[in-house]
């Protein structure tokens, strides 16, 4: 008889063990390209990789860094991550050497695997990373000098039998996930896998929830096998990682892109030559590409497999999901609302049945929206408040009590997650998404925190002032934009101020535009007017547009 919900507690080691032993063994597990791993050498290669960090000294708890592209050596580190209890952290490969240096000494990281692409970035840095124990190469056709410290991803997942591990695990195994948050620097969010794995088992999208292993093996055996998944968005980011995870926990397929950069013709090819069941995206940045490429070329492609498109991270407006709809009318297009401090605030499911209204998302019983105050919202009432979710939540940031503190509350005997999302409540239950009330910008899923950039503009020697705001955008979601209060004789040249920037941070916190201000806009006690500054910059836009059209 199954154990009670409450009484089972999960760890993805132990879950990837045993579903190997219950998902055909020659069945893909990860699909790249022309590159197809069974499920067969998933489980070995992983465990491969597990054995020789624990042979190499590696604890439980200790961390282990992803530097690299999608890639199936991603999600074969995943796995042996989880088998040697070791703590998984993501860094965004965009970034710059520098905030590279920051997330590695920050998250303690001992273990790192990097996809040859970024070798130049790993020798310019590891020296000054003594902490870090291993550096493991995986080879993924760029032709860059290996780093001198560097040892062979390849050599470690071909080292062994393949046999499991056989070792005791705990559902308080951690696993983090770094996000920029809301202000500052980017810092690690702490889940226990029990509780990761409890919040990704959401009842609106998930047929039939196990309460516990042997159950969730029932649920495999009688499916035969699980979704064949695609993540067009990065791994590194949350939404692709964890609904792949959820995927391969599933017994299922995850099939990644070989192009650095996104192609919707890629894309689609691979959806019709791998029968794929669900693409992971976020919001217009992939979709609206993704629905011109159908546009240009209607029924080129069989999609008739795709039963589902999911998204969160940013906007993904009415047009293009009701344009998809019409290549693909069997498809749900799940827009979810969540961030790496608590998932499953909100999700609408859109079908060719009906339109949702963008931003517009259903909660569960476990989100309330509070006041600043901690009280919370009458449904109806119009009153704006802030997304809070209780239940399986992470504990807290990584070496940081006092952001901790601030964003997991505890209300009415309670503990939230309260990330900074602002919403109001309609009277049927329903929240429409406001934004981040912090000014963080999302461009294309990615978090830019104004002050960052700001500090950047104003090191460049004409520069007096500068403020950085999020402007919509039908690509983007929101475009990074900035005005700057040049010294007195400075001459003003966008394209140079854009480099200034480039050179110290990475390309999606660079500005799309810049405009010089006679005066910056602050309050007289010397407070940001981030309001003045988006005015000004919508309107210096709107008088553009004229001219960059064409017409009038």
């Amino acid at each position: 008889m199954a154990a009670d919900a409450a009484e089972f507690r999960w760890n993805y080691g132990d879950l990837f063990d045993r579903v190997a032993e219950t998902v055909a063994p020659g069945q893909p597990a990860l699909v790249h390209g022309d590159r197809s791993t069974s499920w067969a050498e998933l489980t070995a290669r992983s465990n491969n990789l597990a054995r020789a960090l624990a042979a190499d000294g590696a604890q439980s708890g200790a961390k282990i860094a992803f530097y690299l592209r999608n890639h199936p050596a991603y999600l074969e580190g995943l796995v042996a991550a989880f088998k040697a209890r070791q703590v998984h952290v993501n860094v965004n490969y965009r970034y710059t050497a520098d905030e590279v240096r920051y997330i590695l000494d920050n998250s303690d990281a001992e273990t790192v695997v990097f996809g040859r692409e970024f070798a130049p970035v790993v020798t310019q840095i590891a020296a000054a990373l003594p902490q870090v124990r291993r550096w493991l190469m995986v080879e993924d056709g760029a032709a860059a000098e290996p780093p001198a410290c560097a040892g062979r991803f390849e050599d470690l997942a071909t080292g062994g039998d393949g046999a499991p591990l056989r070792i005791a695990r705990s559902p308080d195994d951690l696993f983090f996930i770094y996000t920029g948050g809301t202000t500052g620097m980017p810092k690690g969010v702490m889940w226990r896998q029990d509780a990761l794995r409890r919040a990704l088992l959401n009842p609106a999208v998930t047929p039939e929830i196990p309460v516990d292993l042997e159950d969730h093996l029932r649920i495999l055996r009688a499916a035969g096998s699980g979704p064949v998944n695609l993540p067009a968005c990065p791994l590194m980011h949350g939404t692709g990682l964890l609904t792949g995870l959820s995927a391969l926990v599933g017994g299922g397929t995850v099939v990644t892109l070989p192009s650095p950069r996104f192609d919707p013709q890629e894309l689609w090819q691979a959806v019709e030559r791998h029968a794929v069941e669900q693409i992971v995206i976020v919001g217009d940045a992939f979709a609206r590409p993704m629905l011109q490429a159908l546009d240009a070329a209607p029924g080129q492609y069989d999609l008739a497999k795709v039963a589902a498109i999911i998204s969160s991270g940013t906007m993904w407006s009415l047009p293009v999901k009701q344009g998809l709809l019409r290549h693909l009318p069997q498809a749900s297009l799940l827009d979810s609302f969540g961030s790496s401090e608590a998932v499953g605030f909100g999700l609408s499911i859109m079908t060719a049945d009906g339109a949702i209204e963008t931003a517009r998302f259903e909660i569960g019983d476990q989100v309330r929206v509070f006041d600043p105050d901690g009280r919370e919202v009458a449904p109806g009432s119009g009153e704006v408040g802030m997304t809070a979710r209780a239940g399986p939540i992470p504990e807290g940031y990584y070496k940081d009590p006092a952001k901790t503190e601030a964003v997991f509350r505890t209300i009415d005997g309670v503990r939230y997650a309260i990330p900074g999302d602002f919403c109001t409540v309609g009277a049927d239950g329903t929240i429409t998404l406001l934004g981040r009330g912090s000014g963080c910008i999302n461009t294309a899923g990615e978090k830019v925190f104004p002050e960052e950039v700001e500090e950047v503009l104003k090191l460049h020697p004409d520069v007096v002032d500068a403020l950085v705001v999020g402007i919509p955008d039908e690509t983007w979601g929101q475009a990074v934009t900035a005005v700057a209060e040049l010294r007195p004789g400075a001459v003003f040249s966008e394209d140079q101020m854009r480099r200034h920037v480039r050179d110290s941070l990475a390309g999606y916190k660079t500005p799309k535009r810049l405009f010089a201000v006679p005066r910056m806009f602050r309050a007289p006690n010397g407070k940001a007017d981030y309001a003045g500054a988006r005015a000004h910059v919508l309107a210096a836009i709107a008088d553009e547009t004229p001219a960059r059209t064409g017409t009038g």
